[in-house]
């Protein structure tokens, strides 16, 4: 038997590739997305099929699925494809697992994408400049906007909630306990922005210099990079006439061909570089702070234990929303994501109040 949970995945799957497809305005990638949308629902029908089930019994798309569309109607279609990238190793088990229980042979589609994308780029007609097109919007943003905020939050909220609980512990005094609980949101987020800021900007720095190297290389041998990208071509299993004839597309556009050679050789987006560093400290700061001020705002009206409880309670709604919202990455059950992020977080908050309610009793 199949896992009913394997076979919602594709049905999910198969539902956000047909948004996809209508929301695309380029009719050929439009049609790359219709493709893949078939093959999940095949997927679906065939895992019903081995479990003995009708297709008339072909389940409806989760909520999940259908707040990743309304999200990605707020982000964009590159937030979906990217949940979809992230589903794709979940597929792959799926349909392994499956050809293992009905012994029968593997095949390089049930488990590559790339492989995937070859049939229909074949069936198509898919031509090189449109194989780079789609695979840029492939490889883009893919929802990493609101992972970074749900971390960022959730870096805030747990580090903030278990430095007020520690001095909670160790004294009863509101104001000693705020003092804490802003110093510790503005060192924190402080220190995050500071962080992301340098690390975007040491990556831009080092990306640059390498992508100066590779057109350095692309103006003075490019017939040695049209080798190499029919090679890569050929490498994703395109035949090779195919290949060289889509490598040989590409380089006409040099602009187009050194993005391509980038990606390609380096694994670099070039997208992804056009963000500013700044906006990333920006926004780190941001929801590092909103996270952070969760478990002080009891403590801006009451005192003592109710503070602490209230405080507590806050926070874990808090660490329960953010374990519900990674779910959308991850595909688990929102209540076990959300409650596991809670138990995590309320131990990490006993243990330093613990320690605080040891050293106030110590000071004493």
């Amino acid at each position: 038997m199949i896992n009913l949970k394997n076979i919602q995945t594709e049905v999910d799957a198969s539902f956000l590739y047909a948004v996809l497809a209508e929301r695309e305005k380029d009719e050929v990638i439009a049609s790359i997305y219709k493709e893949m949308s078939d093959i999940e629902c095949s997927h679906a029908i065939a895992f019903l099929e081995k479990n003995g089930m009708s297709k008339s019994q072909y389940p409806q798309p989760s909520f999940r699925a259908k707040l990743i569309k309304t999200l990605g109607g707020w982000f964009g279609t590159d937030f979906i494809l990217g949940i979809l990238l992230n589903t794709e190793k979940s597929l792959a088990s799926s349909i392994q697992s499956a050809r293992s229980q009905t012994r029968t042979s593997a095949s390089l589609s049930d488990t590559a994408h790339v492989v995937i994308l070859k049939n229909i780029i074949e069936k198509n007609n898919v031509e090189g400049t449109n194989l780079a097109q789609f695979e840029k919007r492939h490889r883009s943003v893919g929802g990493n906007a609101l992972r970074a905020a749900v971390l960022g939050g959730n870096d805030g909220l747990v580090s903030n909630f278990s430095l007020v609980m520690g001095i909670a512990g160790a004294t009863n005094g509101q104001k000693e306990v705020l003092l804490a609980g802003m110093a510790g949101l503005l060192a924190g987020a402080l220190s995050m922005a500071l962080g992301e800021w340098i690390s975007v900007k040491s990556s831009q720095e080092l990306y640059e210099n390498q992508m100066q190297l590779e057109m350095d290389e692309l103006e003075h041998n490019p017939e040695g990079e049209e080798r190499e990208l029919a090679l890569i071509y050929m490498s994703k299993g395109i035949d090779t006439t195919k290949a060289k004839q889509m490598a040989n597309e590409v380089m006409k556009d040099k602009n187009q061909a050194h993005e391509v050679l980038v990606r390609e050789e380096l694994g670099i987006n070039s997208e992804e570089l056009k963000g500013s560093a700044m906006e990333a400290a920006l926004a780190s700061f941001f929801f590092f702070a909103i996270g952070a001020l969760l478990p002080v705002i009891p403590f801006f009206f009451m005192s003592g234990l109710d503070a602490t409880l209230t405080s507590a309670g806050l926070s874990a709604l808090g660490l329960f929303l953010i374990g519900a919202i990674i779910t959308l990455f991850t595909g688990k059950s929102m209540l076990y994501s959300g409650m596991r992020q809670v138990i995590f977080g309320l131990a990490a908050a006993a243990i330093t109040y613990s320690i605080g309610k040891w050293i106030g009793v110590s000071l004493i």
